[in-house]
């Protein structure tokens, strides 16, 4: 009979549920131990054994019988020493944390090296959509330079109900977190630090180079408005949160997260509600995207299960298993500050009702080297004029300086907003 794969499982939430339920469909894996917060909570799963839940952590990473650990409880801690913990005690791992490996990537990868172990984290990125296995395999032999993402399911489904309802981001929030798409800090997702760590190792797998999470521009959709969503479905365009990564023709690196506005032709601006989407543009095989649930019970179980199978199959046949999928990146990416970067603009301004108004904002525009391909004045409303701007590409730098220069100006009333347009 075939000796069954002990697997150790660090957190029961949703996305440990879901792998739990699914390896049981499978006869040579056998659950040997999980650790959970609080072990009086009820869990809707059938057939639980309560005799191997423990609410100590340590209890699963030290246990000689397991030989692969799943951690599934997220933050840098306690993950980060329990990773380690593991490693040091003979374990492969399997992660969904996408913020331990954006922090702390290169040190965990580097101590899995020297142990001879790996890490696997398939579901850090983008929950159910197979990515980083056809990345490090399939893809293998492109020189990919361009990531467009949605790597957020909140925001995306946040931004895609203020474009069908024409309402503001407060109400769509209030109704998101209702429905058990937003938590009751949203933060996490809002502000874009959750899509920031996902393209920080996306970027850092993709382009061979790692990528410092603290170096990556992040900015998130709160300062959205209603009358943005409706400007930009007039002008062809969907806003969403991307996640960017580019490498320029010095191997520089250009990471960011921000709204954008992006053209209706593109894949990316029919990806909706809680939907992700990553778009990667490489020689040879040219521009691809991938698109599935990026989140869920399911999906990332799958994803968590596929990495845990993948370790399955190759224990015992070789001492060093898994080569294609090892981190072996030992350069750090120099990276291209925000300010520096070339980019389209979309702006919103109220202004005064004025002759010459417009002739202004072009007159600013031009004194820092910038081209308009659009200026249009829609309405008045209490003596504002609504005028919009969309620019040629510019640097960032002179773009911000133009928008200092307009508020200063007495006639600007206010600039509403400033989004970046995907070229």
């Amino acid at each position: 009979m075939e000796k069954k794969i002990k697997i150790g499982l660090i957190g029961l939430g949703t996305v440990g549920s879901g792998v739990y339920k699914v390896l049981q469909n499978f006869d040579n894996i056998e659950i040997v131990k999980i650790a959970v917060h609080n072990k009086k909570k009820k869990r809707n799963i059938e057939g639980l054994d309560e005799s191997i839940i423990t609410d100590n952590a340590y209890e699963v990473v030290n246990d000689p019988e397991v030989q692969i650990v799943a951690e599934l409880i997220g933050g840098t801690e306690p993950a980060f020493d329990l990773i380690k913990t593991a490693i040091k005690n003979g374990k492969h791992i399997v992660t969904a944390n996408k913020e331990l490996l954006a922090k702390h990537g290169e040190e965990l990868f580097n101590y899995a090296q020297d142990n001879n172990k790996v890490i696997l984290y398939e579901a850090a990125i983008a929950g159910g959509i197979p990515l980083i296995m056809p990345v490090k395999t399939i893809l293998a032999g492109n020189k990919i330079n361009k990531i467009k993402a949605i790597l957020n399911g909140t925001t995306n489904y946040i931004l895609t109900k203020m474009d069908v309802q024409g309402a503001s981001y407060n109400e769509v929030l209030a109704e998101a977190q209702d429905l058990g798409y937003a938590e009751t800090n949203p933060t996490g997702d809002v502000e874009g630090f959750d899509a920031a760590y996902k393209i920080t190792t996306l970027a850092t797998i993709a382009f061979g180079k790692r990528i410092k999470f603290e170096n990556v521009y992040r900015e998130g959709i709160t300062k959205i408005r209603p009358e943005d969503m409706k400007a930009a479905n007039e002008m062809g365009y969907k806003i969403k949160l991307i996640a960017s990564a580019e490498l320029d023709n010095e191997g520089k690196a250009d990471v960011r997260v921000h709204p954008m506005l992006v053209p209706k032709y593109k894949t990316l601006a029919h990806i909706d509600y809680v939907t992700n989407a990553v778009t990667l543009s490489g020689n040879p095989v040219g521009e691809i995207t991938l698109s599935g649930p990026g989140a869920g019970e399911f999906p990332t179980a799958s994803s968590v299960v596929g990495d845990i199978l993948a370790i399955v199959s190759e224990l015992g046949k070789t001492d060093y298993i898994l080569p294609m999928m090892r981190c072996n990146h030992n350069e750090n990416a120099q990276m291209i500050d925000i300010s520096q970067t070339q980019n389209k603009y979309y702006i919103s301004i109220c202004a005064n009702n004025k002759t010459g108004v417009i002739g202004k904002i072009g007159t600013a525009c031009g004194e820092h080297n910038i081209s308009l391909a659009s200026i249009v004045q829609k309405e008045v409303k209490d003596n504002c004029a609504d005028i919009t701007v969309i620019t040629e590409i510019c640097k960032e730098k002179d773009m911000l300086e133009v928008i200092e220069t307009l508020k200063n100006d007495e006639n600007i009333l206010n600039v509403n907003s400033m989004i970046r347009v995907q070229v």
